[in-house]
């Protein structure tokens, strides 16, 4: 409700009688379009209280309006701005339409806009969608899920939970991901060196908030995780672009790089590159790790989907060897559940773990404490293992079904390699089809497909996407 009591301010001084201020102060509204048809005024009781006169007054303006065709009332609803104002001149209310205080900016200056808008899916007017590689909500345990969360907001000690919950994440669903973690990972660590965020990318913005100052360089793969390289040039640094082929990054490049100046930060996706899919070799793993205990390299590994690899037993992640502390592990639950259920965490020592509670209390005070609990339950009950293995094999069937229809169907225009794991296929195409071109037919008969220009950034041309299965 709009604040009547400040909006009206009768003058009890002024020869206009009181309730014809009133009235030709909802006129003014109403033509300025603060009050738009359809809107409910308040009652002639409550609005006598707002303003602190006498009943019979309001009626009197209310009537005025009436008269003049600027309100009516409908029976159940009450009181309402008229569908069909009167045309008055020379302010017609729908030519003078009141402008919004939320145009452009122009009291201070926008940075330069370093994000790759295009990458934006626009799905509206698509009958299907060939996206990035989301885990299907269908079979998400998400009804477990709210039935432990329900269950919990009747417990007597939610109150105190739900206000006062711990600043690094539930405890309990760090102590479960601990142990599923030294499990599937063999990741030797405390629930001390574990943060809770809302999603994998935030764990990335705060770590890196954390290690970068202007002007930093960081170790990026070409192509890369492109919301990656985007964060570490908001807070001004310079990629050093190292490449990818089959066998994951170029690890020699690294040492390279590092033997003319340590580079303030290398970011890696050894498992499951992204976008390419690819996984580090063992024996570049090997060597990667001795450069980190070299240089005393800081790391961030990023280890989105680590749990979907159908091939063979995935290699483990570099957080689960002796690393010195250097490497900072980010993990998502996000790809278990559904992109719109925002689990992250984040692995480190415990002094980095402490500096990224303070970072992320600027960004996000807390997390949703009952809800990690509830996760907490799913975990320690065993129903997120069995979800996994119920997911693996659905997506090991969706996957080897894609690669096998892209060889029916587009085996001439189309090159990739089966991927281990994860839910997408680096896709690259034949050179003379044109990916924008494509994108664009595609989409007038229904369908939306990335045009690559998210992949494109740099002298690189990649004319591929991740189909997501």
């Amino acid at each position: 409700m709009l604040p009547f009591k400040t909006l009206i301010v009768p003058d009890k001084k002024s020869a206009i009688p009181v309730y014809l201020q009133i009235a030709n102060k909802f006129v003014t509204l109403i033509s300025e379009g603060t009050l738009k048809p359809g809107s409910a005024l308040p009652s002639t009781r409550e609005m006598a209280s707002l303003l602190q006169l006498h009943r019979k007054t309001i009626v009197a303006a209310y009537e005025e309006l009436f008269v003049q065709d600027w309100i009516e009332t409908i029976p159940r609803k009450g009181v309402l701005v008229s569908q069909h104002l009167p045309d008055i001149k020379p302010r017609i209310f729908k030519a003078n339409k009141k402008r919004s205080a939320y145009g452009l900016a122009t009291g201070f200056s926008l940075p330069d806009n370093i994000l790759n808008s295009s990458f934006r899916i626009n799905a509206s007017g698509h009958r299907l969608i060939i996206n990035d590689g989301f885990p299907d909500i269908r079979i998400a345990p998400v009804d477990l899920l709210v039935k432990e969360y329900r269950r919990l907001c009747h417990r007597p000690a939610v109150q105190r939970l739900a206000i006062y919950g711990e600043q690094a994440g539930s405890m309990n669903l760090r102590k479960e991901l601990v142990r599923f973690l030294a499990d599937t990972r063999g990741i030797d660590c405390q629930p001390s060196n574990m943060l809770m965020s809302r999603g994998a990318q935030m764990s990335l913005f705060i770590a890196a908030g954390i290690i970068l100052r202007p002007g930093a360089t960081v170790i990026v793969a070409e192509p890369n995780y492109h919301l990656a390289d985007q964060i570490f040039q908001q807070y001004g640094a310079k990629l050093v672009k190292v490449p990818v082929d089959h066998n994951g990054i170029d690890v020699d490049m690294i040492e390279k790089i590092c033997k003319k100046k340590k580079p303030d930060l290398l970011y890696i996706i050894p498992h499951h590159h992204h976008p390419t899919t690819v996984t580090l070799g063992g024996d570049r793993r090997m060597k990667l790790l001795q450069l980190i205990r070299q240089y005393n390299l800081a790391v961030i590994e990023d280890d989105y989907d680590y749990d979907f690899h159908y091939s063979s037993s995935p290699i483990l992640p570099l957080a689960s060897a002796d690393h010195g502390g250097n490497v900072i592990y980010i993990g998502s639950l996000t790809k278990t559940l559904s992109p719109s259920m925002r689990f992250g965490y984040m692995i480190a020592a415990e002094n980095f773990i402490n500096e990224a509670i303070r970072l992320r209390r600027m960004i996000n005070i807390r997390g949703d404490d009952l809800m990690e609990e509830a996760l907490a339950t799913l975990f320690h009950d065993g129903s997120m293992q069995r979800h996994l293995k119920k997911s693996v094999k659905l997506y090991h069937q969706r996957r080897d079904y894609l690669c096998a229809l892209l060889k029916k169907e587009l085996g001439d225009v189309v090159s990739f390699e089966v991927p281990q794991g994860g839910m997408a296929i680096w896709v690259k195409f034949n050179k003379k089809y044109s990916l924008p071109a494509i994108s664009r037919k595609a989409s007038q008969k229904g369908l939306y497909i990335s045009d690559g220009s998210a992949y494109n950034i740099g002298s690189v041309n990649q004319n591929a996407i991740r189909m997501g299965f």
